[in-house]
């Protein structure tokens, strides 16, 4: 049995594995700056979540996959090759479930010169491989899943873990970035083959620093469209903020009208391409940022 305390920023997690792939993937993508190997019971953690390999029942020669925080299991058991991607969306769930100091919206963040953009967008929509392309042109990566947002303000604050890449945008986005290590790949998950890129060293530099929104940007992938860019009213980008939003039903009206702040206050733009670096070209220059 492993335990470990991964140091993420503002959230730390200790986690606690039998499995060897978890292990081996935490060192690879995280590094051992962000870990903690040998903890002791008095080293603090926000939260204790435990990934296990155990035999299934009727088929004791195959291993299967529980996710457990404070004995809460969130998802069925998966098949062990499997086990470091569920330990990832583990986490995610975790935040996204208890976390009330921020609102969170399931979104990438990048930024660059302290302006953030926000990439709220749902699975398959391109918006984690749009993330990796504002990464290879120096954007540092705040959040590929969930954006957290300080009430009331356009504040976004960093929560720096990997990207998850699927399917065919794995060996695009390893092209980009050659020299960021990714886990190994997870196979026929429901969202495919899945592999988690580590973030670039700005981004893990600046894991501690927050940035502004300054534009609002919902992907969506087509193959047969170059870059078509729609901007969106105030109501539309709400609307589309709102809908990838966690926890607006417990902030409530707090919640609300964060949202409302955002779409009111920052350009909105839905974004339909084939070739993730115009987008970033387009954001680049609409946000006067130097290339």
């Amino acid at each position: 049995m492993h335990e470990v305390i991964l140091n993420t920023v503002p959230f730390s997690f200790r986690v606690t594995t039998n499995s060897t792939l978890v292990i081996n993937n935490l060192l690879r993508v995280y590094g051992s700056a962000n870990l903690n190997t040998a903890p002791t019971e008095n080293d603090f953690a926000h939260y204790s979540v435990s990934l296990l390999l155990q035999r299934k029942v009727g088929r004791p020669w195959k291993q299967h996959a529980r996710f457990k925080c404070d004995d809460l299991e969130p998802f069925l058991p998966m098949d062990a090759d499997k086990s470091y991607a569920m330990l990832e969306w583990g986490l995610n769930w975790v935040i996204a479930a208890h976390e009330v100091s921020h609102v969170i919206v399931h979104a990438g963040v990048l930024a660059k010169d302290n302006k953030a953009i926000l990439l709220p967008a749902h699975p398959g929509s391109g918006k984690s491989t749009t993330s990796c392309a504002f990464m290879k042109h120096g954007w540092r990566l705040l959040s590929d899943e969930l954006a957290l947002i300080t009430p009331n303000t356009l504040t976004v604050t960093p929560f720096v873990r990997p990207v998850c890449l699927k399917n065919a945008s794995v060996d695009i986005v390893s092209e980009w970035l050659p020299e960021q290590a990714k886990s190994d790949i997870a196979p026929n998950t429901h969202k495919g083959d899945v592999a988690h890129l580590a973030p670039t060293e700005i981004s893990w530099r600046e894991k501690a620093s927050t940035a502004s929104l300054s534009a609002v940007v919902l992907p969506s992938y087509r193959a047969d469209t170059y870059c078509e860019i729609q901007p969106l009213t105030h109501r539309q980008a709400f609307n589309q903020i709102y809908e990838h939003c966690f926890n607006i039903g417990i902030l409530g009206a707090q919640g609300f009208s964060t949202l409302a702040g955002i779409a009111d206050k920052v350009s909105a733009y839905h974004i339909t391409f084939n070739e993730a670096d115009e987008i970033v070209s387009f954001i680049e220059e609409t946000l006067a940022i130097a290339t």
